[in-house]
């Protein structure tokens, strides 16, 4: 390891600074890269994230918790340590978290894609000496493709679907992929219906400021007829439950990086998968670990042994660091309802 970071029962700590990143269980201080449910935890007396993730946090955490805002590149000095909090792409307000301690810099990156995504900031490079990467597709066969190549797919499956009047729904983690696929589908095709638990998150991106079009929820209230010719967006818990009843006839879809591996959509019994992942894929891992300069690199939550040892091969001094995160395969709640990642 180093000596600002150390895994705990609690987490990954910092010991000079005297805080956790993304810790796993309640602590005094947590600085955390991001708001989905295995990064940001509640229970802990204080917080400090990013600021254009203040609403989700809040809405993820509770409005009365105790936090702290960073703008990107701003900084705090924690017990002689120097923190600032710089974009991670992955979603509205993720951060790679920089610390700084005695000319040691160590960068801890959470989860991240280096592809660009107008519901937030995109990917910066930071230089530092020790870099904790993630690896959920830590593996030669994950490339994506262009974002307009994808949403090209996703927009002509919808118009088939309309011209057969039919409902399209799409399956997407409601914190960030749903509001990627609402800003990036071209929402003169229909309209688009939001599940509950998307809406709530979706209100949060609005607050903050991020442009998406109009949409609406699908309340008890909705009648059948309603949806014909539309884009439903719902979490994967949404998928063959009595909820999907009420948009028949439909297609179903899910936006997923998993959508890569053959048979993954066959086993969900899906019609169509569509390759869109918050993560960096395996060129972009490559790209982002090179780009940092960082002579120590440790490896999270994924194909952890297969790129760590990738890296070794190539002279990085490369190890795994085990945590309780799980990516995208995980999908934890906002207030209740089944969500995001």
């Amino acid at each position: 390891m180093t000596r600002l970071l150390q895994t705990t029962d609690a987490g990954l700590y910092c010991p000079p600074g005297n805080f956790y990143i993304d810790p796993w269980r309640p602590v005094e201080r947590a600085v955390i890269t991001h708001a989905h449910a295995d990064h940001a935890r509640p229970g802990s007396a204080a917080y400090l994230a990013a600021t254009p993730g203040e609403h989700l946090m809040r809405t993820r955490l509770g409005a009365d918790i105790d936090l702290q805002c960073l703008d990107y590149g701003e900084s705090i000095t924690e017990n002689g340590v120097t923190v600032s909090l710089h974009p991670a792409g992955h979603v509205l307000g993720s951060a790679q978290i920089r610390l700084e301690y005695q000319g040691e810099i160590a960068v801890v990156a959470g989860d991240y894609k280096v592809t660009p995504d107008p519901t937030c900031a995109t990917f910066e490079p930071v230089k530092c000496h020790t870099f904790v990467t993630e690896s959920t597709f830590g593996l030669p066969i994950y490339r994506w493709e262009t974002s307009e190549e994808i949403f090209a797919g996703v927009d002509r499956w919808w118009r088939a679907n309309r011209d057969a009047k039919k409902t399209s729904v799409i399956f997407a983690y409601a914190l960030g992929k749903a509001q990627r696929v609402m800003a990036g589908v071209d929402a003169s095709i229909g309209p688009i219906y939001l599940h509950g638990a998307t809406e709530v998150v979706t209100r949060a991106y609005r607050a903050s400021g991020v442009a998406l079009p109009e949409t609406k929820p699908v309340s008890a209230e909705s009648r059948k007829h309603e949806f014909a010719g539309s884009l439903v967006i719902a979490p994967p818990s949404a998928a063959g439950t009595p909820w999907m009843r009420k948009f028949e006839p439909y297609s179903d879809a899910m936006a997923s990086g998993w959508m890569r591996v053959r048979g993954t959509r066959r086993r969900r019994a899906l019609d169509r998968g569509f390759v869109l992942s918050d993560h960096a894929d395996w060129p972009g891992l490559l790209w982002a670990i090179e780009a940092t300069g960082a002579d120590n690199v440790l490896v999270t939550h994924g194909s952890t042994h297969e790129l760590a040892r990738y890296l070794r091969e190539r002279g990085k001094n490369a190890d795994v660091l085990a945590t309780h995160f799980q990516g995208e395969a995980d999908e934890p709640t906002v207030n209740g309802a089944e969500a995001v990642e």
